[in-house]
């Protein structure tokens, strides 16, 4: 893909969403490799909304395995059911957390983190085999609306897993 998508930050977030999804559903969909849609995908949401981190973790045996992510160096292995990765991992729920030091347990690979979002990923057969996380330097940035948009973002996704 060519080009990225800049919009003013005044711009209403589900509009952005729905410029951005195009070009997020094709990086994802055009291959040949789920390493590189996860790293075109997380540098797209990365670089449209500015948060601080937006990365991918995969399950791979018993853990949370850090994948393609743009942002500070991050968490390398979480286990299932652990912060805020893990609890959406075992719950399979999108986790939205509007202040991360009010989350009981919360693993915290940067200071700079305030709020986050973790959004399942499903393979074909409906097991999470992955999450994508999101964080943000500001208090209460992620709400049911993100939750929604990100989801169908990642639909995709489940062709690599």
């Amino acid at each position: 893909m060519s080009g990225s998508l800049v919009l003013p930050p005044t711009v209403d977030r589900t509009v952005l969403y729905g410029a951005l999804e195009p070009q997020v559903r094709a990086l994802i969909e055009e291959g040949p490799d789920m390493v590189a849609a996860m790293s075109n995908a997380a540098a797209a949401l990365h670089e449209a909304f500015g948060w601080h981190w937006v990365g991918f973790y995969r399950v791979i045996g018993d853990a949370l395995v850090l994948g393609p992510f743009q942002g500070p160096v991050a968490c390398t292995r979480i286990a299932s059911g652990k912060g805020v990765c893990g609890t959406a991992w075992a719950t399979g729920v999108i986790q939205v957390v509007p202040d991360v030091e009010r989350y009981p347990g919360h693993i915290a690979c940067s200071a700079l983190s305030r709020s986050e979002i973790v959004v399942p990923l499903r393979d074909r057969t409906g097991r999470i085999a992955g999450v994508l996380d999101i964080d943000s330097v500001h208090l209460n940035d992620f709400d049911a609306a993100d939750a929604l948009a990100l989801e169908r973002l990642m639909t995709p996704m489940t062709q690599w897993f």
